[in-house]
């Protein structure tokens, strides 16, 4: 009876371990960068919005982290620039739904009002604060009804700290950075030597070494795909680069922000002929590509088949796990609607707010997936007690 009492503690100490230890990946930083996991390309690309913004502030170092960890393929983010020119990582062209900027007194006289996309905006512009001034700024959570007690603590990021995020991930993580609002930013910010946002973006992803074409040798050492919703600088840039681009789609009622295009001119056949000399994809509003009624998701579009047969992928964006997303068709379940996209819409990548999930899914859900972790265990405690029996 002793020697079963003294054995407990063992047993309790495996226990402890498995209960623990972190079974996808190692954090970032900690893993063996000579013999990096490779990126998968055999399923859907599980992209990071904005990082695992379900958890975490959006935009922010923790919330690239938590992707990571969480087993995303990409991070993504949305690319402004600051009033001295530095490429910034930030979704709004205000600051005012995500930062504290309003409590500071000093930036009280910063309140703008701008046209943006044609319509009169009025708010704290990140193109009026310098870099130095943007980082004294914390970065609040978006929806009220998502964690709040990180709010205040983390700082808005530069492009330059975002990469390093994913090349110094254990595993090639890839990046997803988009083009934003770029009309506005040439407006308002001006680079040396008559150079354009656009020259600025690609010059940095050319200064840390994101080259090739898809798939390719150099791409799948450091993957990226380049997103917009604007044509004319995906068609600017492709005399810059050959890397990968994925020509973003808004709602039915917004038109692009540079040509104004309508949603039905961009999803034509014509344009989609057109456009796909110079994109690898896009990347429609899923409730475009599969309409929704009262809360039920209907009969879906042909735009997926018609992309697919031009060899043109479809990442959909966004996918969140909260009820008030999810339609009632999904029985308030991700992983249904996660089932719905990949196995019946045969979408080939996703962006989800919620990346942990996603890839649960994805493993529960694999071919040659057996979940034996607990027959495992067992199987060890039993060869640890066997002595003792």
């Amino acid at each position: 009876m002793l020697q079963i009492l003294g054995f407990a503690p063992f047993v309790f100490l495996l226990l402890v371990i498995r209960s623990t230890a972190r079974p996808l990946y190692p954090l970032p930083g900690k893993g063996n960068h000579g013999s990096r996991q490779p990126l998968q390309t055999f399923r859907p690309y599980n992209i990071a919005h904005r990082g695992s913004n379900g958890e975490l502030p959006e935009e922010t170092h923790q919330a690239y982290m938590r992707a990571i960890e969480e087993g995303a393929d990409f991070i993504e983010t949305d690319i402004l620039s600051s009033k001295d020119g530095v490429l910034v990582c930030f979704h709004d062209v205000i600051l005012d739904d995500t930062t504290n900027v309003a409590n500071y007194k000093e930036f009280a006289d910063r309140k703008r009002t701008y046209e943006v996309q044609g319509v009169n905006t009025t708010g704290y512009f990140i193109v009026d604060f310098t870099l130095k001034e943007l980082k004294s700024l914390r970065v609040n959570q978006r929806f009220s009804f998502r964690d709040q007690q990180f709010n205040g603590k983390f700082q808005i990021i530069t492009f330059e700290e975002f990469i390093t995020i994913a090349l110094d991930a254990p595993r090639v993580v890839g990046i997803y950075p988009e083009i934003k609002n770029p009309v506005l930013i040439n407006q308002y910010v001006k680079w040396s030597g008559g150079k354009k946002f656009e020259d600025k973006f690609v010059e940095t992803l050319h200064k840390f070494g994101y080259k090739g074409s898809y798939l390719s040798k150099n791409w799948l050492k450091q993957p990226v795909f380049i997103q917009s919703f604007a044509p004319t600088s995906l068609l600017y840039i492709s005399n810059q680069t050959d890397l990968p681009k994925v020509f973003l789609i808004d709602d039915v009622d917004i038109p692009t922000q540079d040509t104004n295009q309508s949603y039905w001119e961009i999803t034509s056949d014509t344009y989609l002929d057109y456009i796909k000399q110079y994109v690898l994809g896009i990347g429609p509003w899923k409730d475009t590509l599969v309409p929704v009624i009262n809360n039920y998701a209907m009969t879906p579009s042909d735009l997926v088949s018609r992309a697919h047969a031009r060899n043109l992928q479809v990442h959909p964006y966004t996918y969140r796990n909260e009820n008030k997303y999810l339609h009632f068709n999904y029985s308030q379940d991700p992983y249904k609607e996660y089932d719905y996209w990949i196995n019946n819409i045969g979408v080939d990548g996703l962006f989800t707010d919620f990346t942990g999930s996603l890839h649960n899914f994805q493993e529960w859900t694999a071919p040659n997936h057996h979940d034996n972790t607990a027959s495992k265990l067992l199987h060890e405690i039993a060869l640890l007690a066997s002595p003792y029996e």
